[in-house]
């Protein structure tokens, strides 16, 4: 197959198919007629050998071959918009560019207000996309950095990669705040016979805290595991329950009033939050200009009191 041959508005129509899972929906996502789309889903469907989508009542349902493509479709799009929207001058203030990002909802909730505030007063029409971290992005992070503009988590997790630093963050402790157990404080010997409610599990958990609980010698007695940070303290009240979060993240939510804020009852490694790229964009105008953004970001914001 040579790519010359291959007709670049099949690949957006492509994915809109494979998103929308309608041809009329994917056609007036494209602003085409439904003749028009039918016309590209017949030629896709010869070029793959394959149906696509196959209509069960009044829906489509994707083919095993369809399943496999999802990702890797998106990825092309992402990449050929990357490309095509490339200028050898950034101005963020006539910029329409889209940037993806692939991080937690607790970076999202400590970063997330002050980069709105810094994108209205400079790039009113730049546009974010916050796509949620979870463990087979970041095992596979070669192809997550080059189908995104970035990654948000700690250090200790990627290699290889270029960053920027953007801000430092704690470990706390969160418990109801009548924990019958709790009264006097809370000592490692807690850590070691309270139930717990954990994010993440598996070799790239995102909470660093946990694995260095481990390396002292305490497993913790896991009754629940969220892929989230803001549902840990929903979690806990009228439960023996305790959860280790970041305590920029515990003291915004503190204004719930739901939960008492420990200090760990360990010396803990702070977090260190960077922004991961792939090197290809090294060079680029307007994504130097969002990583300089997200610096000046996590230098803006301070820890709540």
């Amino acid at each position: 197959m040579k790519l010359e041959s291959l007709d670049l508005n099949l690949l957006m129509a492509l994915h809109a198919l494979l998103e929308e899972r309608n041809v009329t929906r994917a056609g007036r996502r494209l602003g085409l007629t439904q003749p028009s789309m039918s016309s590209s889903l017949g030629r896709l469907r010869r070029h793959f050998g394959d149906e696509l989508l196959i209509r069960f009542g009044n829906t489509y349902e994707l083919t095993p071959l369809a399943a496999t493509l999802v990702d890797s479709t998106s990825l092309a799009v992402n990449v050929v918009d990357r490309v095509f929207s490339a200028r050898p001058q950034f101005d963020p203030a006539d910029s329409d560019r889209e940037f993806t990002i692939v991080t937690s909802d607790y970076v999202v909730s400590v970063l997330g207000g002050e980069l709105m505030r810094i994108l209205e007063e400079r790039a009113p029409q730049v546009r974010l996309r916050f796509l949620q971290i979870n463990v087979p992005r970041v095992d596979d992070i070669d192809t997550t950095l080059r189908s995104i503009d970035g990654l948000i988590m700690p250090h200790g997790f990627i290699s290889a990669h270029p960053a920027v630093d953007v801000y430092t963050d704690g470990w706390v402790v969160i418990a109801d705040p009548d924990h019958p157990d709790l009264a006097g404080g809370l000592t490692m010997e807690h850590l070691r016979t309270l139930p717990w409610v954990v994010t993440f599990r598996g070799p790239t958990a995102i909470a660093s805290a946990a694995r260095q609980l481990t390396m002292r010698g305490v497993e913790p007695n896991i009754e629940i595991v969220v892929e989230n940070f803001q549902s840990l303290p929903f979690l806990i009240p009228g439960t023996r329950r305790i959860a280790l979060v970041q305590e920029r993240l515990a003291r915004k939510l503190a204004v719930l009033g739901n939960f008492a804020i420990h200090p760990c009852p360990f010396e803990v490694v702070p977090i260190l939050e960077a922004f991961w790229y792939h090197p290809v964009h090294q060079a680029d105008p307007a994504h130097r200009w969002l990583r300089e953004t997200l610096v000046e970001v996590g230098e803006r914001i301070e820890l709540p009191a």
